[in-house]
Formats: structure tokens, C-alpha cells, sequence
């Protein structure tokens, strides 16, 4: 699941590349999202094992009724879900993967734990706070320099290993393999 807001994002901008890590993903495994309830969802399995992907339709700030209505709906235990959001207070290009935790400001993740609790695993995807005081919503909806795509790239092809080892391995493997690569 990736928090996000519905139809406002534009390609290229900040809050976006979590979604390029996993687009990519998707386009890999020939993934189709279904418009549903709460968000788009889309199953495909990696090595077996059953994977439920969903892009909620429902403010960032509301992703918590998706991502309730969807562990419900699949009978899924919070401990097997991995949420991808962005964060300012990463540098751009870094991540950190948590296997539970505060929500650290992120408005998504606090609906999430408020709905949910805490005990769910998140990919936190680095967008920078390279912005003037008051200007954190354009900067999140604003577009990437070249530049800033570049230093993004790792970290987005990163993500595709991190979703699919969280898949296969679990969250402990999944944050000792990949967490140091995260740090910029």
C-alpha cells in the first residue's frame, strides 16, 4: 500500500517516486489495477506467495480507511502489511524501512496507526525539506530537476528488491540487508 493523494499527483514530483519503485514493480510482474472500494487494487504472487497491492483513491490524510477496509476485506494481520510513503525529514534519495513504529508526522501513517495501530512495516521514501518555511505542499507536489532524478534513481530501483524481499523473507531480513543502503 502507498499513501498519496487521489489524482492530484503529477509525474515527476516528489511525493511520486515511491510510486516509480513501485510501478516498476508492477510493470515487471504485468500487474492490472481494478478501480474498488477505498483505492485501485491489483493480486499477483511472488514465489507463491500472494501479494495485494493498493493505490488508495481517499486523501493522504484518510489513508487509514483503505488500508483497514483492505486487511479486513483479505483477512490480512497488520504485521504482514507494508506501507511506501514519502518523508521530508529524509534527505532526498534515502530511505528507512521500520517494522513498527511512531508515524513520525506523516499525517498517512498517523491515520494508518490511528485506525490500525502501529504494528504494520514501512517503507519511508526520502523527498527532502529543501524548501522555504510554508512551501512543504508545493514542494511535495512539485516536479524533480533531472538532477534530483538522479540521485533518486538508486533508491527507486532499490525499492522494487525491498518490496520483494519483504515478500519472501520478512520485515527483520528485509530491513538488515537493505536499511544501510538507505543512508545518505
Amino acid at each position: 500500500m502507498w499513501t498519496g493523494q487521489p489524482r492530484t499527483r503529477v509525474r515527476g514530483n516528489p511525493s511520486q517516486h515511491r510510486i516509480y519503485g513501485i510501478g516498476r514493480f508492477c510493470k515487471a510482474s504485468n500487474i492490472v489495477f481494478e478501480d474498488k472500494r477505498y483505492g485501485y487494487i491489483a493480486e499477483t504472487s511472488i514465489k507463491g506467495r500472494k501479494v495485494i497491492l493498493l493505490k488508495p483513491t481517499t486523501f493522504m490524510n484518510l489513508s487509514g480507511n483503505a488500508v483497514r477496509y483492505w486487511l479486513n476485506s483479505e483477512k490480512i494481520d497488520e504485521s504482514r502489511l507494508l506501507v511506501v510513503s514519502d518523508d521530508v525529514a529524509l534527505p532526498l534519495g534515502a530511505f528507512r524501512l521500520k517494522g513498527n513504529g511512531s508515524n513520525g508526522g506523516h499525517n498517512g501513517l498517523g491515520h494508518i496507526q490511528q485506525l490500525i495501530g502501529q504494528n504494520y512495516a514501512r517503507l519511508r521514501m526520502g523527498v527532502g525539506n529543501d524548501y522555504p518555511r510554508g512551501g512543504q505542499v508545493d514542494w511535495v507536489l512539485g516536479h524533480y530537476s533531472e538532477d534530483e532524478m538522479r540521485t533518486l534513481q538508486p533508491s527507486i530501483d532499490l525499492s522494487v528488491d525491498i518490496i520483494r524481499s519483504f515478500v519472501l523473507a520478512g520485515i527483520d531480513i528485509t530491513m538488515n540487508q537493505y536499511n544501510k543502503l538507505g543512508k545518505k
